[in-house]
């Protein structure tokens, strides 16, 4: 079903005549040039213009509840009915120093009850989005931006309201390993009775539950996620570690045992690999273990894994893998690794994971530059030169995307686009390793496309087909990392530096989370 809609009109954008600019090939800018702050503060005045839409789409039709439809201007709730969307945008909001809306989710946080829900709650969820946001806020309001809050109690009740909630969610972790449930039940606690959990969803708590702790000087929140943790540092058996470091996606809770060595830097294992070098960041004396895991899933990425399009062997992506078998496939969630490999890059001072992720960066940029709308699918695949004709798990582009392979070097499997930020983040990474200029008109294009395309109505919808001239028609949703994650990385990379910045002044004072929330490290920032 197609809706027409209306683009608001923006008043930077007209200066910017809101077309996608031309970005000479390559530009290489020295680190440290002086920036034209006019064009930077244009962009960023527009991703804020962009966000503060959203919100007032949001506060108008579905405040207090976790999603805003906007073409219907409805809600839903998909995330127990907390108010997803304004604690994803509450670090954002920070962030962008818009005083009124921080205000209104910090007098809207400490209303939500998290004793409450008759719904299935994740424990990953949960933990990157409301536990994450709130210790954002709180870091960020404690920290470097404090008179953004006209009311310094209700930062402390955000703290409170934080360990309210992990409280409530700690039973998960009563296991025989200590390897939490995921699909949790309140009212009384009881989980889904799955027998297994994946990487991510296990491997995604650590950062936010050990910050939990070192705020509150209670370490039982720490030991919960860690001890988990420590399965997935020391897989069992051998079979699910097909190369050093890469490892399946399912775990045994009663085990503590892999049950396959299926797996990438796709969703379901993604996060996992981010938060490695992301906790060795958070404090280097503490988790110089995981800071070896990364190092080893990096260089056998980087070794087994990478591979390049039969048609464009300029173009570098990573494949899944099955034991030691290779698939061809990639999702947009997966473009998050060149930031990955260029943030590990940056903190270990090693130039080869930062040249490899800029490779990677590359390759998921001509997701972005080779649809009709100019934004990348939610799945594509590619063949390499030594792919059989009949290998069944990694098949030939169909006919009706013959040409498209020849000049983009992947085929859209799902042609989706579902608000998701992982391109501009790695955008955002790149440009804070190199300051090259081509990263900024990178994120602007992306930003520039997403904004013509998916905004209708009181917000931003999905698209069903990236490749249709008009996205296709729209689904009626706005996912509440739209708030969190693709607005502030958007924002950020054209914004002045500020503390809370990836590698301000040569450092990374703080660490964002796999929802785009900045925690402030604790060791000394490297």
């Amino acid at each position: 079903m197609h809706f027409s809609r209306t683009i608001l009109a923006v008043p930077v954008l007209g200066l910017l005549s809101l077309t996608v600019l031309a970005v000479p090939n390559r530009v290489k800018l020295p680190r440290g040039r002086p920036d034209n702050h006019t064009l930077n503060r244009e962009r960023a005045d527009a991703v804020k213009e962009a966000f503060t839409f959203s919100w007032d789409g949001y506060q108008k039709y579905a405040m207090g509840h976790d999603e805003l439809h906007p073409i219907s201007n409805s809600y839903s709730d998909s995330r127990n009915s907390w108010g997803a969307s304004a604690v994803d945008a509450f670090s954002t909001a920070i962030v962008m120093q818009i005083p009124e809306i921080v205000d209104t989710i910090l007098n809207y946080i400490p209303t939500i009850d998290f004793d409450v829900t008759t719904d299935q709650v994740s424990l990953f969820e949960t933990t990157i989005r409301y536990l994450g946001g709130m210790l954002s806020g709180y870091d960020l309001l404690k920290g470097p931006l404090p008179t953004l809050a006209s009311n310094a109690t209700a930062v402390d009740v955000v703290l409170a309201q934080a360990i309210r909630l992990a409280d409530n969610l700690a039973f998960a972790f009563d296991t025989p390993t200590g390897i939490p449930s995921n699909g949790l039940y309140f009212n009384p606690p009881g989980t889904d009775n799955s027998t297994t959990n994946g990487i991510a969803t296990i491997g995604t708590l650590v950062l936010e539950w050990t910050r939990l702790s070192d705020i509150t000087g209670n370490k039982t929140y720490a030991e919960l996620s860690q001890k988990g943790e420590s399965y997935l540092l020391a897989p069992k058996p051998a079979s699910s570690e097909p190369w050093p470091g890469l490892v399946g996606t399912n775990v045994d809770i009663n085990t503590g045992l892999f049950q396959d060595a299926f797996g990438g830097w796709v969703g379901g294992d993604d996060s996992f690999y981010e938060y490695l070098i992301k906790m060795y960041v958070y404090d280097t004396t503490r988790f110089s273990e995981y800071r070896d895991r990364w190092i080893l899933a990096a260089d056998s990425s980087i070794a087994h894994i990478a591979t390049h399009p039969s048609t464009r062997p300029d173009l570098t992506f990573l494949s899944i893998f099955d034991g030691q078998e290779l698939i061809h496939e990639s999702e947009h969630l997966a473009c998050f690794d060149g930031g990955s490999f260029i943030l590990g890059g940056l903190t270990l001072k090693e130039q080869k994971y930062i040249d490899f992720g800029l490779e990677l960066v590359n390759g998921c940029h001509d997701t972005y530059i080779s649809t009709l709308t100019g934004i990348g699918p939610e799945i594509f695949r590619w063949v390499t030169n030594s792919t059989a004709a009949n290998d069944t798990n990694n098949p030939q582009p169909p006919a009706d995307q013959q040409a498209f392979y020849e000049k983009a070097g992947f085929f859209i499997t799902n042609g989706q686009y579902v608000l998701r930020p992982e391109v501009m983040e790695s955008f955002y990474y790149a440009y804070r390793a190199t300051g090259d200029q081509q990263y900024r008109d990178w994120a602007w294009n992306a930003f520039v496309a997403i904004n013509s395309t998916a905004r209708v109505g009181s917000g931003f919808a999905e698209l069903q087909d990236v490749n249709a001239a008009d996205g296709g028609g729209f689904n009626d949703f706005q996912d509440s990392f739209w708030f969190a994650e693709v607005l502030k990385y958007s924002y950020l990379i054209h914004a002045p530096d500020s503390v809370f910045q990836v590698e301000n002044q040569g450092v990374n004072q703080f660490v964002f989370n796999t929802e785009a929330h900045p925690f402030k490290v604790v060791g000394p920032p490297i």
